[in-house]
């Protein structure tokens, strides 16, 4: 999946796949994430959108959906 590097103290690069709804996050403290059933691409554009991108994750995603630990 081709991940977009974005401007963030938590995110190194964000990517979303809308066939397989599956968003997928690298962040800054190590690590790339897949994030599953990640319902159409609202959640992807308003992360991108976000004035604190890093907030929004926390508040819309971190706790919400499945997480699996890509290597």
């Amino acid at each position: 999946m081709n991940r977009t590097p974005v401007d963030s103290s938590a995110l190194r690069s964000v990517g979303y796949d809308a066939a397989r709804r599956v968003l997928e996050l690298e962040l800054t403290a190590g690590g790339r994430y897949a994030c599953l059933a990640v319902p159409g691409r609202r959640v992807h554009r308003e992360l991108m959108a976000a004035e604190s991108r890093g907030r929004y994750f926390v508040r819309e995603i971190r706790d919400r959906y499945d997480w699996r630990r890509l290597r």
